[in-house]
């Protein structure tokens, strides 16, 4: 029998992508302590793509800098909370910093009350996730 795949798993990488992975694993496997973590989405803006690709999302309305994830939640005097995600140092690559595009973007959904933050490594965003879902 194969033993289960665990978030450890599945940062192992040390790539931004893997612990974005391990962070919905997480999330699946405590719905039911956290049911509102069924609502957590990506925002499939960044990533590498061919120049066609790159085009078309452009023309639907893809934006630089914007961050990763989205809990559309209310929890105290925010109306959700958005999620940067950074890699941490792993593997002789350094943590991931935020563009001048992502520091933007998480001024202005602040602005507009929202909770806004950058997680760098899926276990910080797991410990922010579990403290918002926390708030009443």
């Amino acid at each position: 029998m194969s033993k289960p795949i665990t978030p450890e798993m599945m940062a192992a990488s040390g790539s931004e992508d893997g612990h974005q992975m391990a962070i919905m694993l997480w999330c699946r496997l405590n719905y039911d302590k956290y049911p509102e973590l069924k609502w957590l989405t990506h925002i499939p803006n960044g990533g590498s793509r061919n120049k066609a690709e790159a085009a078309k999302l452009k023309a639907m309305g893809v934006s630089p800098g914007f961050p990763d994830l989205f809990l559309p939640i209310k929890r105290g005097r925010y109306s959700g909370l958005f999620i940067e995600l950074k890699r941490p140092n792993s593997m002789g690559k350094k943590a991931g910093k935020s563009s001048a595009e992502q520091i933007a973007w998480r001024d202005h959904l602040y602005s507009q009350g929202y909770g806004a933050i950058e997680c760098v490594g899926w276990e910080y965003a797991v410990r922010i996730l579990k403290e918002y879902l926390g708030w009443s």
